[in-house]
């Protein structure tokens, strides 16, 4: 038996300990926006949160996430009104999808250490994710749409 934390509800699941968390996500507990891109960590499709880290859920093994507080795409806000879930949705990110639950992740933990990203910044945080549709300008535009929204908010 493992016991996973995802999105604030408990699972007790009786499954290999060494399967990978994104098959347990997708294909055990039922929660699909984690994406299965490459599954060698090289493309960021995967990417959710492991104690508020960006972690690739296709070589992190459901042992390593047991006990440990995990959030989804699914998870990231309760209401889809996350400040990079407005900002993608303004600016259209979006082109085929695929890729863009694992790029909003890793976005939100840059944008939760860092209120006011450089280029730069948004550069180093984003390089391990792939778009396949070249989004990369749009995607970078709405990294700094989402943090000026959270400043606002924040204010």
């Amino acid at each position: 038996m493992v016991t996973l934390n995802i999105n604030n509800k408990h699972y007790e699941l009786d499954i290999d300990p060494n399967m990978p968390l994104l098959w347990a996500l997708r294909d055990v507990i039922g929660l699909v926006g984690t994406k299965y891109g490459c599954g060698v960590a090289q493309c960021g499709a995967c990417v959710v949160h492991l104690n508020g880290e960006a972690v690739r859920s296709c070589v992190t093994k459901v042992s390593r996430a047991a006990g440990q507080e995990v959030v989804t795409i699914e998870g990231l806000s309760p209401n889809n009104d996350h400040p990079l879930q407005q900002a993608w949705l303004e600016l259209d990110v979006s082109q085929c999808g695929y890729c863009q639950a694992g790029q909003i992740m890793s976005a939100a933990v840059l944008l939760k250490e860092n209120k006011n990203p450089t280029d730069k910044d948004i550069d180093l945080a984003m390089e391990g994710n792939i778009c396949r549709c070249g989004t990369y300008v749009r995607i970078h535009k709405a990294i700094q749409l989402a943090a000026q929204i959270q400043r606002n908010d924040a204010k």
